[in-house]
């Protein structure tokens, strides 16, 4: 597995972990961090295909989450530089 694939899915791990901690206190963020995770994750899986629209989905959430969620949005905007570092 190439180096920015694993980033990628170690990231993907947190911002999991992160989702699960958000889940208790925000049911509507956790139902759309795991969305987006879920979508990134089949992205990922189905390479061949070009799909430009990755980051803008990334960008999106970096830019609702940025205020209420901090850590969810560093870990965002880490899968948004890897997956532009894969091309994606």
């Amino acid at each position: 597995m190439p180096m920015s694939e694993q980033q990628l899915r170690e990231q993907l791990e947190r911002l999991r972990a992160l989702v699960n901690e958000i889940g208790a206190e925000r049911p509507d963020s956790l139902e759309r961090l795991n969305r987006l995770a879920s979508d990134i994750e089949d992205r990922l899986a189905d390479r061949g295909a070009a799909r430009p629209d990755a980051t803008d989905a990334v960008r999106e959430a970096i830019r609702h989450f940025e205020v209420e969620h901090p850590r969810a949005t560093a870990v965002l905007n880490d899968i948004m530089v890897t997956l532009s570092n894969m091309g994606i």
